[in-house]
This record gives structure tokens, sequence and C-alpha cells, in this order.
């Protein structure tokens, strides 16, 4: 059919349908299949309408007012949705319009390093806007398949003594420091943040307290914030929030793996991670378990963990340090249970040593690095044995000897060990802002040996 207008040529029909189709592609909007908020509460929206087009883990956009909230779907059923939302305040109103919206999305770029950055992927240094990679990284990815991941070899220097020493690492290791509140956590992490090796520092500091945060990055990163990425959640924001940064640190961990580079990961700590998904468990009608926690806390536990350490062969690798906040310095917490089983070796933070003015306030008996044996040369593995035994038999006589219950020379061994543990004690002993350690085991043989002389002197 020929439309023959008489002020101007004859154009087809086809054409001009086709035409009509290109105007309304560029200016009218694409329908949109939206649902109604039928519930708010303190920590979640129900939404009807959507439930048949959403899929677990996508996202929602809530009209409010002037803007728009976004949510994360946790629950569905026949007649609605549960949102649990990214901001810390549900601020929708009943019969507020829903929309299913694309799943949050990263793309890391070497450019990042230096910056700061929240749990979205927003910049919060002032630093301008983000540049975009060329590869998305999804924020649950699944990491790498068992039997292609590289081996776990090459030991590394934290130039901290006690660690270096007692619980060496090795690249792409998975450790944990477990510690009270007080204890000096953050200062061990400080210390081994500044760790030589490693082309890339990606920090989590999830729901810390938004005073620490500049300290942190200023003071205590120093020279390293060139080479850093840090994602920041403080205590105020969201369980949502809180949540998603250790994913979002890791994926940009991964990034920086897969092009080959050797990635130091920090989160600090993995305990706010999992109350904050115990938050939105217990929003999505999950029952609590252990202490308040639900069944899904303990699979997202370790499905964050085995992301980190060694990639695939021919890529790089990430050396995790993920610390716990013990509460009331119970070890035996569910939590600190499920990702002591799960890391390749864990440092616990003392707080009857850090009361005896000792930092780090390691306990070195209760600390364990698995990836130790092969690092260490024979001679050097006797000798830290031997360090321990006598470590154990000062401890384990430590109130018969308060008490006037030992006479020195009845035991050989323990008269050893009262002539050498505090000398060892002082040897390990080391502030943040003192030098790195080069090798533990020439300072602790100089320090014993200066001892010794100052003895006979």
């Amino acid at each position: 059919m020929i439309d023959s207008g008489a002020d101007g040529p004859a154009i087809p029909a086809l054409e001009r349908l086709e035409r009509r189709v290109a105007w309304g592609l560029r200016n009218l909007q694409a329908a949109r299949v939206s649902g109604v908020v039928t519930e708010v509460s303190m920590s979640h929206y129900r939404v009807a309408g959507l439930s048949r087009f959403l899929r677990l883990g996508g996202c929602v956009s809530v009209d409010v007012g002037d803007r728009i909230q976004m949510g994360e779907v946790v629950k569905i059923d026949d007649a609605s949705a549960t949102l649990k939302p990214f901001d810390a305040r549900c601020d929708a109103a009943i019969g507020a319009r829903a929309y299913r919206t694309q799943n949050l999305s990263l793309s890391p770029d070497t450019s990042w390093k230096g910056r700061v950055i929240d749990a979205l992927g927003r910049p919060l240094d002032g630093g301008g806007d983000l540049a975009c990679g060329d590869r998305p990284a999804p924020l649950d990815a699944d990491p790498p398949a068992p039997l292609r991941r590289a081996r776990v070899s090459t030991a590394i220097r934290t130039g901290v003594r006690v660690v270096d020493l007692f619980t060496p690492l090795c690249l792409g290791q998975r450790v944990g420091v477990f510690a009270g509140s007080g204890v000096g956590k953050s200062s061990l992490l400080a210390m081994l943040a500044r760790a030589p090796q490693f082309d890339t520092v990606v920090i989590a500091l999830v729901g810390e307290r938004g005073r620490e945060v500049r300290e942190f990055l200023d003071d205590t990163l120093g020279e390293n914030r060139a080479s850093t990425v840090a994602v920041v959640s403080t205590g105020d924001e969201s369980p949502m929030m809180r949540r998603l940064a250790p994913k979002t640190a890791m994926a940009v961990a991964e990034h920086f793996r897969d092009r080959g580079g050797s990635v130091l990961l920090i989160v600090d700590s993995v305990t706010r991670f999992a109350h904050a998904a115990r938050d939105v468990a217990l929003a999505a009608g999950e029952p609590a378990v252990a202490r308040g926690y639900a069944p899904s806390v303990f699979s997202d536990l370790p499905r964050l963990l085995e992301r980190a350490g060694p990639g695939e062969e021919g890529s790089g690798s990430i050396t995790a340090i993920f610390s716990v906040l013990v509460d009331g310095d119970d070890h035996n917490d569910p939590v600190a249970d499920a990702v002591r089983g799960a890391l390749d070796g864990h440092i616990v933070l003392d707080r009857a040593i850090a009361d005896e003015g000792r930092y780090p306030a390691v306990n070195i008996l209760s600390s364990v690095s698995r990836l130790a044996h092969p690092v260490w040369t024979h001679e050097q593995r006797k000798l830290v044995a031997n360090l321990r035994s006598l470590i154990a038999r000062y401890e384990e006589t430590r109130e018969l000897r308060l008490m006037g219950g030992y006479t020195p020379g009845a035991d050989s061994v323990l008269d050893k060990a009262i002539k050498s543990v505090p000398r060892i004690y002082e040897a390990m002993t080391q502030s943040p802002d003192a030098p790195q350690c080069e090798d533990p085991f020439i300072d602790l043989a100089a320090s014993l040996r200066n001892d010794a002389k100052s003895t006979e002197a």
C-alpha cells in the first residue's frame, strides 16, 4: 500500500511503519511491570504483584517521594515478595509503586587504586567518578574450581616478628585474626597491611566506627594508600550494606587476581558481616538456630571465604586476612567456630596478654598456621617446636610459681623456661610504628644474646 500525500512524495506503508517504530523506541518509555508496597516495617518491605517476575537476590526499586530506594529480594511467595532496602531506613508508604530493576554490578578498574568506595561501588573520597573496567565482576562469583587452583607454597614476610616466627603466612593463604574488642586487632591488621610482597591491597571496613575510618586510611596505611582500594560500610549503615561490603571487596580483589596480581585482602570484621547476614535472614523468616543465627549465615560464610586464596594456574592469588570479633572473648562463638574451620590458620589475641602491655597480644600457643611446615626448614621447625614447648611449660606452671611452690633446680626444663620465655616475650613485642622485621629468627637470636650479655654484666 502506498501513501500518496499531496505535500510530498509517496511513502510506502512499510517504511512509514518502520519510521514510527523507530520514533517510538527513541521517545517512548518502555513498559514496566510494577507492584505495590503492602507492608512496611523497621527492617523490610512487602511488595505485591511482582512475585512471578522476581528471583532471590534480584533488585527492586521503590518510589519514595522524589527519589528511588533500592532493595534486594530476600523472600518470595505467591502473594508477595520481601525486600530489604539498602538504605538505613524504610521510607516508603503503603501503596508506593515498586519496579523490578537491574541487579547490582561492578566493573573494577586499575585506576581504583588509592580510592575509597562504598558497598555499592560509589566513590566516598571526593575524587570524582570511578572509571569502569572492561569486564563486569559479579558480587557473588563462584570460587575457582578446586582441581584447577594453584598450590600454596611461597612464603611471605609480614614484618611482624611474632607472626613470621610462630605462624608464618604464604601467598594465597587465608588466615583469621580472632580477638575481643580493645585487644589490638586493628593495630595488628594495620601492621600486616604494610607487607611489601603485594601489588594491591583491598580493605573492607565493615561496621566500623565512622571516626576510625579516616584514621585508618590516613595514619595506618600511609604511603601504601596509593596501592589500596578501601571499601567502607560504617556501623550506622543498613545490614544490607554491611552484608554487601565484603562481597564488593572480594569482587575487586578477584579483578586484580585474575590479571596476575598478588593481592592482600583484609576484611574487618567478618563477624559484623555475619551479624548483617543474620538480620537479613531473620527478616526473610528464617528460624534462629544458634545464638540467634539463622542457618543461611553458616552457608554464606564459607561461600565468601572460599573465594579468597590462590587463583587458577597462571593467574594471581588473594592472600586474605579476616578479623573475627569474638563476643565476650568467647572463642567458641558459633561464628568463630565456623570461620576457624574454613581458614588455613588463625592468630588469637589474648586480653590477658594485652593487659600485661605486650603487643601484638598474640597467644602463641593458641595460634596456628596450617601452611607453616612447608615454609620452615628442618632446623627452623625444630627450633619453633622447642620454643613452643618452653612457653607451654612456663605458662602451665605460672600459678604454681606465683604461690611459691617451685624450687629452682628441681626441674631443669622449667628452669630454662623461666630464664628464656620472658626474653622471648620481650623480643616478640613490637609497636605499630616500629621498623619491619627482616628475619625473625635472627632478631630473636640477637635479642637473646644481648639479654645474656646484660645478665652476665
